[in-house]
């Protein structure tokens, strides 16, 4: 999965639109390949991304859980660590290979 989209369920503060809406133009770009469509193209990218949002918006709001909300903060954390681990294993792989 693209690692620009992130989980929107579950969340407190509840997701916003404007989230929603980041992550269906980024499925959007990723999925033609295009960060910025051609004029021709505009209407359709752009329609794409508010029907995913809806479609989205939607699922969010039908979705439910015994979990307990989780917070940006600690996912950001948790972002970092998997991170900082992904570079460390790519430290480890090319300096086994000088």
């Amino acid at each position: 999965m693209c690692r620009n989209i992130r989980c929107l369920h579950n969340f407190a503060p509840a997701t916003t639109d404007d989230e929603v809406r980041e992550a269906a133009l980024q499925f959007v770009r990723k999925t033609s390949g295009s960060t910025h469509p051609s004029r021709a193209n505009s209407e359709a990218f752009d329609r794409a991304i508010d029907e995913i949002a809806a479609a989205t918006r939607r699922m969010l709001d039908e979705l439910v859980t015994s979990a307990p909300p989780k917070t940006r903060e600690a996912e950001a954390v948790k972002g970092r660590q998997r991170h900082e681990k992904r570079m460390e294993r790519e430290v480890r792989i090319r300096t086994a290979a000088v």
